[in-house]
């Protein structure tokens, strides 16, 4: 693929660009959706041989016949680059070779960028220089770009039946993908009393996990419908790609039999589930024995640490001295239980080094708690744990390394009014994806509790990840909320949490409303100073000027924005206003957050009600004892 070598001359930083293109015309191989990196390669002749190679790595790949899916990786010279390529299965060899090489061709007019993807509704092809999306099954992957509807022209002249046949093989297709062992179903269904033949399929990405493809699946199955009753749809997500059309796209021979993938099987079939989730339940049952026994006896430290899979036990000794002996001019954050150090190790890798200091009982347990929970989550937008180690009374965690800093650096410190409106939607909508994996995708249900501006570190593409786990607490799925002591930040607080010890994801929820509102109009949650409304938190102002239908009053003056942005910015302030009802149960869960936050402008306007408003200098007092 010589001809990347073109892209050389193009030195210049390319904004994220997405482009929709009609693709009326069935199987014709033209792009439908394209999206270019927003940042240059380090080293532009190195990125492109890397690139050059991955791109014939794949092309070899799927050059075999029944070969569908495609990875390859190029690492030389430190600028990586990691890519995959997947056509559809009703494709032979040779149709996926051409889908593959318009592919290739679509992201050919991105210039030297660290990372592309595009969509082309036989094949789709990915490139990226970093490797989490590569290798494990468990990342959704998202790069802030939300899953994208569209939509035909043509409308059915038969909206009722269209619909229902449409609805129902939709259910039945997003249902059974994730069941399948190639993560693909292709299936038709007859509309009754009307001539015509629905042709749909869905995939997953095929190195995925069965978890991520169903979440992915639903996303995309409760965002097609919305294309009802036009007379095809798709669904663009980096996991899945989901497409329905009354015009054939793949022969009668080559549908799936989802049947055997479908939970409303034969009076056999289901025998076989009643029987196996009796079997389930007896196996919970013992194993909750045996937790509880083992919970009676406190494990020993070094019985604790051995807890901590997946993550690398560093000598303090090293830590001590990549951060010059934890020296002021290294350091680059502090909080209430400890401080954060950059660091280098091995003459090479740029890290963070949390420090914590223990007072006593709770820094430890604060330690063991982020240790053990974010060891084993992986997900784009949380913060990676890389290790670990422990001198005596100080407990170190060694964490990616965040070069922009943390959120509210760019919304009131130093940085203010640096982040454009496209920048700072991603960072709301990487938040949600985030929480999204922590309370529904998880393997358990994950409560962070501690959701704030300070709380989110954006990479240098500017996406966001949820930071400081110390005081994240597991979820038991069969209770809508447990009961504690109060620990968070006063002004991110939900009043059920603050004033009753109530605790549920819908805390979190909460959080992430207040942390929306800090993003949409560039103030602290907790600023009293403004202009002709009184002194009101920043919760009751935006509540008030949303009242009177002037909630665009929100939007931080210091953003340039279109007529079509701030229709934006205000449908935004709305989500956020929704997530900050009360009670919690009136508060979205954060799968349906990102399900609204990825609609375009026809959502409904929802009715909301007003919020809890709570005095934090009281709150204060009553808590505090």
């Amino acid at each position: 693929m010589a001809v990347f070598v073109v892209v050389v001359i193009v030195l210049m930083i390319s904004e994220l660009g997405t482009s929709q293109l009609n693709n009326n015309s069935t199987n014709i191989n033209t792009p439908i959706r394209l999206s270019c990196g927003s940042n240059p390669a380090m080293s532009s002749s190195s990125f492109i041989s890397n690139l050059n190679s991955t791109i014939a790595q794949l092309r070899s790949h799927l050059s075999n016949n029944g070969v569908y899916f495609a990875r390859a990786q190029n690492l030389r010279n430190g600028d990586s680059v990691y890519g995959l390529a997947q056509c559809r299965n009703y494709l032979s060899t040779d149709q996926c070779l051409a889908c593959y090489d318009a592919a290739v061709s679509a992201v050919e007019t991105c210039p030297s960028v660290n990372g592309a993807h595009v969509f082309l509704d036989n094949c789709f092809l990915r490139y990226e220089n970093f490797d989490q999306f590569y290798d494990n099954p468990q990342i959704i992957m998202d790069v802030g770009t939300a899953p994208t509807p569209i939509c035909g022209n043509q409308s059915s002249s038969q909206p009722t039946n269209f619909n229902q046949t449409i609805e129902e093989l939709l259910s039945d297709i997003q249902e059974a993908t994730p069941r399948t062992s190639n993560f693909y179903v292709a299936s038709t269904r007859q509309v009754s009393n009307e001539n015509a033949t629905i042709y749909a399929i869905a995939q997953c990405v095929e190195n995925t996990s069965q978890a991520v493809c169903q979440t992915c699946m639903s996303t995309a199955y409760n965002i097609l419908y919305s294309c009802l009753p036009t007379r095809e749809g798709r669904i663009i997500d980096l996991g899945c790609f989901m497409r329905y059309s009354e015009t054939p796209f793949f022969q009668d021979n080559q549908t799936t039999n989802i049947v055997p993938y479908l939970s409303k099987g034969s009076p056999k079939r289901l025998g076989m589930i009643i029987g196996a989730s009796i079997g389930v339940v007896i196996f919970l049952f013992i194993l909750a024995l045996t937790l509880w026994y083992k919970s009676r006896k406190r494990p020993k430290a070094d019985e604790e640490n051995s807890q901590f899979h997946g993550v690398k036990k560093y000598r303090y000794i090293d830590l001590l001295s990549a951060t010059h002996d934890f020296s002021e001019e290294y350091r680059i954050g502090k909080g209430g239980y400890g401080e954060v150090f950059k660091a280098i190790l091995d003459n090479e890798n740029v890290v963070a080094v949390k420090k914590l200091r223990v007072l006593g009982g709770k820094a430890e347990v604060e330690f063991s708690n982020e240790v053990k929970l974010i060891s084993n989550v992986r997900h784009r937008n949380l913060m990676q744990l890389l290790g670990w180690s422990t001198n005596g009374s100080e407990l170190l965690l060694v964490l990616e390394y965040m070069p922009q800093g943390s959120l509210d650096k760019f919304l009131w410190g130093e940085k203010r009014g640096t982040l454009n409106w496209k920048q700072r939607f991603d960072i709301i909508f990487g938040i949600a994806k985030g929480l999204a994996h922590l309370h529904e995708e998880f393997y358990v249900k994950i409560v962070h509790r501690d959701i704030k501006s300070s709380n989110i570190l954006l990479d240098d593409d500017f996406q966001p990840k949820i930071a400081d786990f110390g005081l994240a607490r597991f979820q038991p799925e069969d209770k809508s909320h447990v009961s504690t002591r109060f620990a968070g930040t006063l002004g991110y607080t939900a009043p059920e949490y603050a004033t009753y010890g109530h605790l549920s994801e819908k805390v979190d929820t909460y959080s992430f409303g207040i942390v929306a509102l800090e993003i949409i109009s560039g103030r602290r949650c907790n600023d009293v100073s403004f202009d002709g409304y009184g002194n009101h938190y920043l919760l009751q102002h935006a509540w008030e000027l949303y009242e009177k239908g002037i909630h665009i009053q929100l939007i931080d003056e210091l953003l340039d924005l279109k007529e079509s942005e701030k229709e934006h910015v205000m449908k935004i302030t709305e989500i956020a206003l929704m997530c900050a009802q009360s009670p919690a149960n009136l508060r979205p869960a954060m799968s349906e957050v990102l399900l609204m936050l990825s609609s375009g402008p026809s959502l409904k306007r929802e009715q909301i009600t007003k919020p809890t408003f709570i005095d934090h200098d009281k709150r204060f007092h009553v808590e505090i004892k």
